[in-house]
């Protein structure tokens, strides 16, 4: 009976280990390391930050404008360029709409 606890309990501390292992081991430095981006993703990004912080912008500007903190005139003369950059980072960040906008210029022109 007591060599049955000690196996058991031998067994037990051997599984404990085993599972605890890949925890208790350090990371590779180079694992940790991101990688870096493209000039591509790069610009992506930067459009992205431009869209997300218009877009925030004209969110405040139109709850300021509704709650009165914001006058009729100037929201008029607010809302506009910030439209109008939240939608340049739009066109720019979507390629495709780019050529699907071109090629509907152009069958207009043929027609």
């Amino acid at each position: 009976m007591t060599l049955a606890l000690v196996l058991g309990a031998l067994l037990a501390i051997g599984c404990v280990i085993l599972v605890a292992l890949p925890y208790l081991r350090d990371p590779e430095p180079a694992n940790d390391r991101l990688d870096s981006l493209g000039e591509l993703e790069q610009r992506q990004l930067e459009l992205s930050e431009v869209r997300d912080r218009a877009l925030g912008t004209l969110k405040e500007l139109e709850f300021d404008h509704r709650t009165g903190k914001v006058s009729d005139d100037d929201y008029r003369s607010l809302v506009g360029p910030l439209r109008r950059e939240a939608a340049g980072a739009l066109r720019a960040l979507e390629p495709r709409s780019r050529e699907t906008t071109a090629s509907r210029v152009d069958l207009r022109r043929r027609v």
